[in-house]
């Protein structure tokens, strides 16, 4: 009886647990989209083109990362499917910036890797710089383009690679 009854207190600590992580995500993502729409509202207010352009990179930042926030929400704490996850990333990021999808386009190639939670979330943020970099340096001056990002791996090793078909290197 008391072994059933341990057990129990766990399961009712482990269902506790799980309802207080999802309303804290919950929490996380609403946060995240009021200071999105914030940096938004005060972009469309301000005079001066140079803050306007700060405010809308910090709010394509915020989107990227509330994409993330989003994705790792639905996963499980240690198991991410790098395919979707990146996808709804630069869909996200493609989203906020780019104006004319008939002229730039943002591509993504993954295979089917798995891995954890924590190399998931580097490599967001890594993915999440390069192609914002892309979107914004290497873009043509007509904002035509493609920006591709690719991802496999074989065993221990993987390869990385966001590439653009705009000026410079």
């Amino acid at each position: 009886k008391l072994k059933n009854d341990l057990l129990r207190d766990k399961d009712a600590l482990l269902q506790d647990k799980a309802v207080l992580l999802q309303e804290l995500q919950h929490r996380v993502a609403n946060s995240l989209q009021i200071i999105a729409s914030v940096l938004m509202q005060s972009a469309r207010k301000v005079q001066s083109e140079e803050t306007r352009t700060h405010l809308f990179d910090a709010h394509q930042r915020v989107m990227s990362v509330a994409a993330l926030q989003q994705h790792l929400a639905a996963s499980t704490i240690d198991d991410v499917r790098l395919r979707p996850y990146l996808t709804a990333l630069c869909e996200s990021i493609g989203a906020s910036m780019i104006r004319d999808h008939s002229k730039l386009s943002l591509d993504v190639a993954v295979d089917d890797s798995v891995t954890r939670a924590n190399v998931s979330v580097s490599l967001g943020l890594i993915v999440t710089e390069l192609v914002i970099n892309a979107l914004k340096h290497a873009v043509k001056n007509d904002g035509s383009g493609k920006i591709m990002v690719d991802y496999a791996s074989n065993g221990p090793n993987w390869t990385l690679s966001v590439s653009d078909t705009g000026v410079g290197m």
